[in-house]
């Protein structure tokens, strides 16, 4: 009988091992829900530094002046430009070097009391005189039976006096409808004029047209057009113009009346 008792003593020795590993969890759990409250406690300062921090950088960023601003707005404005300036070297002119002439070449040519360039060819060259074009020129250089493409600086002292001996006597050269004076007032041929005679023969028949007493004559005496233009909107003379605001009203009266 005394057997049987033992064991049966040493039975409730199990549930306190139990107990004790629940203690033991608890314990660790303790250290654990203390350090997630540290951590809370801590968290509120943190975001009080951050917001701290934060509050500064805009103040930083607000203390900037618009000249400030201004200045650096301009400088991101003056870089491309300069970067275009290292893309883009400025381009060298060339000169255009003169062609080499001979030592007998002439720079300038007297015909007609007139300077002619001598880089000029024979055709542009004979323009410069004063009642000669491009086909004039052209049948001028043609009856002196020289090129049209040699320059004027070429040309030797004997062609220079051919196209003077063409020029004089254009008259009977050219034909009639090509020469500028036709039905001339004293002999009522036709005359090509070059030169400073085309200014003489002009005034001296704008004088005849005055003492006659013409129409035209008249009109020049007067600086008004000679040809029928209009004078109410053009070639106004004196210093009132458009309409006084007096007419106005008296031809508005007149009308109401």
């Amino acid at each position: 009988m005394e057997d049987t008792s033992k064991p049966d003593e040493e039975q409730p020795e199990a549930p306190s091992e139990e107990a004790e590993e629940g203690k033991n969890e608890e314990s660790q759990s303790e250290p654990e829900v203390k350090a997630k409250e540290e951590q809370a406690e801590e968290t509120p300062e943190t975001t009080e530094q951050e917001e701290s921090t934060s509050d500064e950088t805009s103040e930083e960023i607000t203390e900037e002046t618009p000249e400030e601003e201004a200045d650096e707005t301009a400088e991101k404005t003056e870089e491309p430009i300069e970067t275009k300036e290292k893309k883009e070297p400025p381009k060298k002119v060339e000169k255009k070097k003169k062609a080499e002439h001979d030592a007998d070449f002439k720079y300038i040519v007297r015909i007609a009391n007139t300077d002619i360039d001598g880089e000029k060819k024979i055709i542009h060259g004979l323009t410069t005189i004063k009642g000669v074009g491009l086909h004039l020129g052209t049948i001028i250089a043609d009856k002196a039976g020289i090129d049209r493409n040699i320059k004027m600086g070429d040309l030797k002292d004997a062609q220079v006096e051919k196209i003077q001996k063409t020029l004089d006597d254009i008259n009977n050269n050219a034909p009639s409808w090509m020469l500028n004076h036709r039905k001339d007032y004293d002999t009522g041929g036709d005359i090509h004029l070059v030169g400073s005679e085309i200014d003489m023969r002009l005034r001296e028949e704008i004088n005849i047209l005055k003492k006659i007493r013409s129409y035209r004559g008249i009109r020049h005496e007067r600086g008004l057009p000679v040809r029928g233009q209009r004078t109410r909107a053009n070639s106004r003379t004196g210093l009132t113009l458009g309409v006084s605001k007096k007419r106005a009203m008296s031809t508005s009266s007149d009308k109401k009346e």
